[in-house]
Order: structure tokens, then sequence, then C-alpha cells
């Protein structure tokens, strides 16, 4: 029975595969250019065009399912980070060793019905991706949208997936020159909420083109299910590209892989405000003590240039709070203030690539005493060599942290980090 079994499914298998290659050659779905662009063959600007407007879609190929009648399409892929870090303190004295599998997902997306009815499904199976929540709620599904998409400009979604917030926390942890995101990004990126989006696109004059993403949201993250006593959130972002679109999704990929010809830029700017929040970063972190709900406002400024294999990316971000501070609590408050993120990368024609990064803290001065400093800098140098783009890579840093006036003078100076990502 379980050699019938096998055999039936690598019949079915079969099937599907012989039903994908049958498509006409006229077909002209966003799916069919999707797959034309992951082959090896050098994309047209025609595909490039019809791509850089699709909403959450990573570009890879995948492995794709579509019926004769094309009723429906699913592309499944994977990916893991197999990380390894060591920690020092300032006499450079080991304090600690990380070992784990930091990031294990698995994807589907596609269409089911019509080519405009798109969906978008991520899952996370690590402590890192789905650890509980305050509330005592599972957080395996990191994405979870239904996309409406008339066009090749505008595209309307609902359901739970990435605020479009930061250039930093849009770019796909797959997608990033260094181990991991900076220490700006974890302590005022938006990340994930569930509600209603929306995204346009549009030329205006010669090379010049503008994006517009907004988002209404629950306010207090992913997989929150409900909130009785917050409000919503509320965020905008304005995008600006004033020599044109970058190549082959370069605004989202870290890294001049296209080499770009000419100079190309993205000056971007953002604004949120969550009202009434439970918790104490908004989307993420403890429950504010006391059921003190608080309002904030968190701004965002981007900018990105690449040309001929060098990148400068610089992210300024914030949050603001009329009332940081907590009744009766010394030991927690909303942390306010800003963050400044400045990184450059070069990557050499063999594709090994080496990047600078400089990321600072600087919290409001009624906020420092509890977050135990005055300011936080990390500097940190990474080299990638990567064999497939993104998609199969060997990473290293190392970084130095500084704390000005530290409460605690015990931590950690030193960190040393490699990394393999893969994925499919």
């Amino acid at each position: 029975m379980r050699f019938r079994n096998v055999l039936f499914l690598l019949a079915l298998t079969g099937s599907m595969n012989l039903a994908a290659q049958e498509q006409p050659k006229e077909e002209k779905s966003w799916l069919a250019t999707l797959d034309s662009l992951a082959s090896p063959s050098e994309p047209s600007e025609e595909l490039v065009e019809r791509l850089r407007n699709m909403p959450n879609i990573e570009v890879g190929k995948g492995i794709s399912f579509e019926p004769k009648d094309k009723k429906y399409r699913m592309t499944m892929r994977f990916r893991m980070q197999n990380m390894l870090a060591f920690d020092f303190d300032r006499n450079f004295s080991h304090t600690d060793t990380e070992a784990r599998v930091k990031r294990l997902r698995l994807r589907f997306d596609g269409y089911i019905f019509s080519p405009k009815l798109l969906y978008s499904i991520q899952l996370g199976f690590t402590p890192y991706d789905s650890g509980d929540l305050p509330n005592g709620n599972t957080n395996i599904v990191r994405d979870a949208m239904v996309y409406y998409m008339p066009n090749d400009n505008l595209s309307i979604g609902f359901g739970q997936t990435k605020i479009k917030a930061n250039r930093a926390r849009v770019n796909s942890s797959s997608a990033l020159q260094f181990v991991d995101r900076s220490i700006v990004n974890s302590q005022f990126n938006l990340d994930r909420d569930f509600g209603f989006f929306a995204e346009y696109y549009k030329p205006l004059v010669n090379d010049f083109n503008i994006g517009l993403k907004g988002s209404i949201t629950l306010g207090e993250g992913r997989n929150w299910s409900e909130s009785d006593k917050g409000g919503f959130a509320y965020t905008g972002r304005v995008e600006l590209y004033p020599i044109g679109r970058f190549k082959s999704l370069g605004d989202v990929a870290e890294g001049d892989f296209e080499r770009e010809e000419r100079p190309k830029i993205l000056i971007a700017g953002a604004y949120s405000f969550n009202n009434n929040t439970t918790r104490l970063q908004g989307q993420n972190g403890a429950y504010i003590p006391n059921n003190e709900m608080r309002n904030l406002h968190s701004y965002f400024v981007d900018f990105i240039l690449k040309y001929q294999g060098f990148a400068f990316y610089t992210d300024f971000m914030g949050r603001q709070c009329d009332e940081p501070l907590f009744t009766g609590d010394t030991e927690t408050s909303i942390y306010t203030g800003n963050g400044l993120n400045i990184q450059t990368s070069y990557l050499f024609p063999k594709n090994w690539e080496i990047a600078l990064r400089n990321s600072t803290l600087f919290p409001n001065k009624e906020v420092q005493s509890i977050v135990g400093y005055k300011h936080n800098n990390q500097t940190t140098i990474a080299v990638t060599r990567y064999l497939i783009g993104h998609s199969l890579k060997v990473q290293a840093d190392a970084s130095f942290n500084h704390r000005a006036e530290s409460v605690d003078p015990t931590y950690n100076r030193w960190e040393f980090r490699f990394q393999v990502e893969l994925g499919l």
C-alpha cells in the first residue's frame, strides 16, 4: 500500500507539472511574468515594469502549481537562516554564545478565481519567529493577506502583513547585507499588524515616479485578535524616485546586484499615529502597566542611492508620546526619542560584498534613566559571499557597542556572528 501511495503522489505531481508546462505562450498574467523574471535569462524592461508594483511578492522561482483551467495558481517557497554568534565584554572576555535556526519560513503566494485576486501567506516556525504574545496568543502566522489588484499600479489588501513605514522593515530579512537589521530598526519599527492596506505607484514626469502607501490597522501587532479598549493605527508613506525606479525591485533588497548604470535614488517619509495602544511599542512589546493606554506618534525618513555596485542607505526614525512614564512605576517607560542608521556597501564583480553600518539611538532625556544610557551606538562591518543572490549566501559580521553614561557598565561590547541563508 505504501508503494502504491508513492506512485499515486508521483503521478499527481507529474500531472500538475505538465499542466503548468502546457499553458499557452501568450499568457500575460503577472505570475507568468514572475516565472520569466526568475529564469536565468536577462529580464526585459517590460517584465520588470509589470512586477515592480506587486504587493508583498518576493521574487523567487519556488515550486508552482496551476491547473489547465487556470482558476488558481500557487507558488510555494521556503527559507532558513542558521546563525552562530559570540558576545564579549569590555575586557574581551566571552560572555554568551548563541547557536540556532534563527528563521525558518514557509510561504505561499498566488491567485484564486482571477489573477487580480491575489493572496500571500507566510508562516514562521522558530522561537524567534513565533514566541507567544503577552496576551497568550500563538504567533506562527506572519502574513495572511488577500489583495485586489485592478491594474499594475494599484493594490488594496485586507489581512495581516508588514506596515509600510520604514525602508529597513519593509526589506525582507532574506534580503539584508548584515546578519540582522539595526538596533534603530529594532527599537522603532512598526512590524506587522492586521487591517486594510493600499499601495499606488504612478510615473509623473519623465523618469520621476511616486509611490503612496497607507494602512488602517488594529494597532496592537500581529496575531493580537482583539482590542477592547485601544483605538486604531493610521499610517501613511510617500516614496519619491527622482531618476526612475530601481531595477528588479532594488528598492526592497539591500545591495546593488543590478549594478545600476546611472545613479538611482529613493527619498521617502512616513508617519504613523497609534491611538490608545496597550503595548509599549505599539505593535510590539509588553503590556503597558496598569492599563494606562497611550497615544504614539512615529515618524520615518529614508534615503537610498545605488550606482554600479555601490549602495548607500540612511534611515532616520523616532517615536514620541505625551506621557512616556507611568504612575508608581520607575522601571518601565515608553521608549521615546530618535534613531539614525547609516550604511554603505560595495559589491565586487565576483559577488563578494563588504558593508559598513553605524546605528545610534538617542532616547529623550525623560526616559534615559530607565533605558539606562544617554545614547547607544553600534558599528558593524559585514562580509557576504552571494552564491545565488540573496537566496543562497554566507555572511559574517562584527559589531562594537558603546553606550554613553551607561547604568550597567557590564554590557556586551563586541559581537561576532556567522550565518548561512538558504531559500527557494
